[in-house]
């Protein structure tokens, strides 16, 4: 765009714009013997140096490498001479990284006439890249056939591409500063301007409005399809908008169906991505209200059988029985106390048999009323008040779908047409329920998740000890935090082997659900009755290692400790498990490498032991992944992290446990076991 205009009184002082913080301009300056005499904060940034640093101090010495600095210093005395110079040079960070950084340099003379250097720099690859946006920004813009427009916030034009004057048959120069309706008065200005600040006040774009008028270059008519969009800067401070023209006066009915297609579709493909992000029931269904408005329907209300949320099962409607729903999600494509009509999201609602959601869900089909009138609205709304605001808001048109899954009918999706004046047709009905089937799977599969879940949680919870009582000579704090999506197998322990010998294990069996819940189960029996024997640690996993061979495809890691008091030892081993973290007295923490040990279940592999001291206010930390294993980071991360907060563990093992929780994980995406012990002081 080659025009500018702006609505601010004082263009001076107004609010700057991003540019410049995006380069992150820096300045240094050197006096006439090379050394650095002023440092802002940007090179610090930049170069990582700060100006206690840097200041006094030789630029060729500190800040360029021994290969380089010949070049620099011709380049210094060039400057110095009274030359400038431009370009790309290689300066060394505080981390002794190199850094390639572009330069405006230039002489500057004190009040005495000495010459000093001010050099401005930025990153060489921060300028690269806003040079190339710039320049595909300008060539798309250019180019493009499509006629694009900028306007202010006072919805004055900003700039016009090529093509846009083309269309409106008016050159840039006589548009900038003035709004549409000065310029372009035959066409409908107060609809494309209730358009403009619909977007500036939503931030929502409105793709494909369809306006009749003429422009200054036209004899008669034509129709154009705008699009809006809402221009932000990086910080959110919204700028204007842009719209995009397309004359479509020559094919505008073979446009408008082929618009209508390419709309459905991107509804289902919308659908596809957003419905169904988790196994979550009511979070199913808000985006499957979501994605219905705008786009298909002003107002749309998803109700599920009240068997389906309570108690995870399916109880189907039939004969003249009264339905009872849950009101789980609530939209409309505007703002309107219409959407207050619904049942309240969360509330419990029971319909008798006459009325229209309830024939939708004993019969499994569809329900379009193409035409509402009062009347209907009375079996629809469920009391005289909500017909009355649905009414008011213009609802005049209605379809119910089933949301039908695996042959059960688990609820329905209700839309409401107001302000679309088009009334539903079978395309929509066609349309809307491939959207409720789609929804209907992602839902059911919500609601039997969460049977499994609460089964696999409640056998977890029911395996896992009691909370851990003081033993003789330790501090002991156990905590186990399940996944929010699925539950998993681990597990820890604490067992009594005899006089001041306590044994610690900590294991995690591969897999989610009851399964891995089941297993960790048989594990941590069969681990307890080896204890029994008070074996040396290798070899109770050896057995251990046995018995999970015979549980099919069970594979899990666990680490095993004998915790020695009279000795003031621990003796470890490890079947393929993360290292234990050993945090002294004196504050030090480190990771205890166990040698050997391949998971339980792999069999053929022996397993290694390694003894460490206990001292008095040593802490023992024995935990599974999902404590240190983020997605997208490497482990080494979480465990370093790990052995950090461990080096800096409160007195109450109880807290320490808690803040382990809350700052590795507050919402594990994988199980937590978590055991530590501290021996007496």
């Amino acid at each position: 765009m080659s025009g500018y205009a702006t609505s601010e009184p004082d263009a001076v002082a107004g609010t700057p714009g991003g540019l410049l913080d995006l380069l992150k301009v820096a300045a240094v300056v050197l006096d006439a013997s090379g050394h650095i005499a002023l440092w802002s904060p940007e090179i610090e940034q930049l170069l990582g140096w700060t100006a206690e640093e840097a200041l006094r101090q030789r630029a060729d010495t500190l800040l360029v490498a021994p290969a380089d600095r010949a070049r620099g210093r011709e380049l210094f005395a060039q400057v110095s001479a009274g030359g400038r110079w431009a370009g790309v040079f290689p300066l060394r960070h505080r981390d002794g990284t190199a850094r390639a950084v572009e330069f405006r340099t230039m002489r500057l003379l004190d009040p005495e006439g000495q010459p000093h250097l001010l050099g401005l720099a930025a990153d060489a690859t921060t300028v690269r890249k806003v040079e190339r946006d710039l320049a595909l920004s300008h060539s798309l813009v250019n180019q493009t056939p499509l006629g694009i427009a900028v306007f202010d916030n006072d919805l004055r034009w900003v700039g016009v591409n090529p093509a846009l004057e083309q269309i409106n048959g008016v050159p840039e120069e006589a548009l900038l500063g003035r709004r549409v309706g000065e310029v372009l008065p035959g066409l409908d200005v107060e609809a494309i301007e209730a358009r403009m600040r619909h977007v500036l006040r939503t931030g929502r774009p409105l793709l494909d409005q369809q306006t009749v008028g003429r422009t200054a270059g036209d004899a008669e008519d034509r129709a154009y399809s705008e699009s809006y969009h809402r221009i932000e800067d990086i910080d959110g401070r919204v700028l204007g908008l842009a719209m995009a023209v397309l004359d479509v006066t020559e094919r505008q009915q073979a446009a408008a169906e082929v618009a209508q297609a390419r709309q459905h579709l991107a509804v289902i493909a919308d659908a596809g991505v957003r419905i169904g992000t988790t196994l979550d029931l009511r979070q199913t269904a808000r985006e499957l209200a979501d994605v219905v408005v705008p786009q298909l329907a002003d107002l749309a209300a998803v109700d599920v059988l009240e068997s389906v949320v309570a108690h995870g099962t399916i109880v189907p409607v039939t004969g003249g029985a009264p339905a009872e729903f849950r009101a789980l999600a609530v939209a409309a494509g505007y703002p309107t106390d219409a959407i207050h009509a619904a049942d309240p999201v969360g509330e419990v609602a029971t319909y008798g048999s006459s009325r229209v959601i309830t024939r939708c869900v004993r019969s499994a089909r569809p329900v379009l009323v193409e035409h509402v009138d009062s009347r209907m609205l009375r079996r629809l709304a469920r009391d005289a008040r909500a017909a009355q605001a649905l009414h008011e808001a213009g609802a005049h048109s209605y379809l119910a779908l089933p949301l039908l899954a695996r042959g059960k009918v688990l609820g329905t999706l209700s839309l409401y047409r107001t302000v679309n004046e088009r009334p539903f047709d079978a395309r929509d009905q066609l349309l809307a329920s491939e959207l409720a089937a789609r929804a209907a799977i992602c839902i059911d599969n919500a609601r039997l998740y969460g049977r499994e879940r609460g089964t696999a949680l409640t056998l977890q919870r029911s395996l896992l000890p009691a909370p851990p009582a003081e033993q003789e000579g330790l501090d002991i704090a156990a905590r186990y935090r399940p996944a929010l999506s699925e539950v998993g197998g681990d597990w820890y322990d604490v067992l009594r082997l005899g006089p001041g010998r306590i044994g610690l294990v900590v294991g995690d069996v591969m897999g989610k659900g009851v399964q891995a819940a089941a297993i960790m189960g048989q594990l941590s029996t069969a681990t307890r009755a080896l204890a029994r024997l008070d074996l040396p640690p290798a070899e109770l996993l050896r057995h251990l290692d046995d018995i999970a061979g015979s549980l099919g495809d069970a594979i899990a890691t666990c680490v095993y400790a004998v915790c020695d008091l009279g000795r003031g030892v621990c003796e470890l081993s490890s079947a393929g498990h993360l290292p234990p973290v050993l945090a002294g007295a004196d504050g030090g923490a480190r990771l205890v490498e166990v040698p050997g040990g391949v998971p339980l279940g792999v069999g053929g592999v022996e397993f290694g032991t390694v003894e460490v001291e206990l001292a008095p206010g040593a802490l023992l930390a024995l935990y599974t992944d999902g404590l240190v294993e983020t997605r997208g980071e490497p482990i080494d991360t979480g465990l370093d992290t790990l052995t950090r907060l461990l080096s800096k563990a409160a007195p109450n093992l109880q807290r320490t446990g808690d803040h382990l929780l809350g700052a590795l994980r507050p919402e594990p995406d994988d199980d937590v076991a978590l055991l530590l012990v501290r021996r007496h002081v």
